[in-house]
């Protein structure tokens, strides 16, 4: 009655055995078919890169052509609130970020100047926290965070979900990190190259991105360097849509040392903080972000994690993935969130036909 498709969730084998109890017949393609139209009408994937549905409406974009117009009065409230957060809180807020970007870069070059020593590693933190929490009210941050008596301690490694480029700023709004990722050119290349002078950030060159072993050893290196700080991964590698946790790469679970999940759940009504990069470039997604009412949103600090003995790297991560889902009351996905701009790969067709062709010949022989 609601126009949703309820799904079957039992296996291949029990719908077609429920069809037949004999070899190869023609209905068997009726299963592959629904299957098929189920995904064109409602993919669990690509609907995870567009912004979560909204219960109801909070008067920022109106995304329905049917809804232009709905009352008078409705209208109205809207217009007001345009003027309101394009005409006062946006040059606030930019004016806030200017100030944060502007002090980061000065501040950790100035103090990249100095000796490595206890002062250079307390001088850093203070301003990375210090502009952190000037980036965070640039866009009315109004951040909760849970359990922090679990908040991640040097040596370790800090894994998150991902939704928006933010995440980074919410979190050392309460802490410091090492961040890790690749090396950008413009302002942001500008902003790595003043931080990792007074932080002992990790920035890959492209070429050494592709080399997974470098960056593995990279990190083990920092890891084993107790005073260094945590290290902050987002193993999913893109940004979601605040609903759902995808698949996390193997490799932030072979470093080795102490996993601090951490799980980040932000609140739509009063802004919407997925990136949809495929759609919108930063400069758009930005204006965006400091056009809504506020970023509200929770952190939870879980308990750290190690790797189990007999435990592989991913047996590890979708342990961590489990208990990052449960806590933030996301859906768990087993789909790498790199469909987003990759086609699904050959090898899943090819195992569901390998899984068919051994139904076959298990009944068979049966039969």
């Amino acid at each position: 009655s609601q126009g949703i498709i309820e799904r079957d969730e039992t296996t291949m084998e029990k719908e077609i055995a429920g069809l037949h109890r004999v070899d190869f017949e023609f209905s068997d393609i009726f299963y592959f078919c629904r299957k098929g139209f189920e995904a064109i009408v409602e993919d669990e994937v690509t609907q995870r890169f567009s912004s979560e549905e909204l219960v109801s409406w909070n008067l920022l974009t109106r995304t329905n052509v049917n809804f232009h117009y709905v009352s008078l009065r409705l209208t109205v409230v809207w217009v007001v609130g345009v003027v309101v957060r394009y005409c006062f809180l946006l040059p606030l807020r930019f004016t806030l970020a200017t100030i944060g970007i502007t002090s980061m870069i000065v501040g950790t070059t100035v103090v990249g100047q100095l000796p490595n020593s206890s002062v250079k590693s307390y001088l850093s933190e203070l301003v990375h926290l210090t502009c952190s929490r000037i980036l965070v009210r640039a866009l009315s941050g109004t951040i909760h965070y849970h359990n922090k008596e679990n908040k991640p301690q040097k040596g370790g490694i800090c894994v998150a979900n991902h939704t928006s480029p933010i995440d980074a700023i919410i979190l050392t709004n309460d802490g410091c990190y090492a961040m890790v990722g690749q090396v950008h050119g413009g302002l942001m290349g500008v902003i790595q190259r003043a931080t990792v002078k007074a932080c002992p950030h990790v920035w890959f060159e492209r070429s050494e991105v592709k080399d997974r072993h470098l960056v593995t050893k990279r990190l083990r290196e920092h890891v084993a360097d107790k005073s260094k700080l945590p290290i902050l991964i987002f193993p999913e590698g893109t940004c979601i849509n605040n609903t759902s946790v995808m698949m996390f790469k193997k490799g932030s679970f072979e470093i080795g040392g102490t996993i601090y999940p951490v799980a980040i759940k932000y609140d739509p009504q009063f802004g919407d903080a997925f990136w949809n990069s495929s759609k919108y470039n930063i400069v758009s997604y930005l204006l965006r972000i400091m056009t809504s009412w506020a970023i509200v949103c929770n952190v939870w600090y879980m308990p750290p994690m190690v790797r189990k003995e007999g435990e592989d790297a991913v047996q590890f991560a979708n342990r961590v993935r489990s208990a990052i889902a449960q806590q933030g009351g996301l859906t768990e996905l087993p789909w790498d969130g790199g469909l987003k701009r990759a086609k699904v790969k050959d090898t899943f067709r090819e195992e569901q036909q390998k899984n068919y062709s051994k139904m076959l010949v298990r009944n068979g022989s049966i039969g």
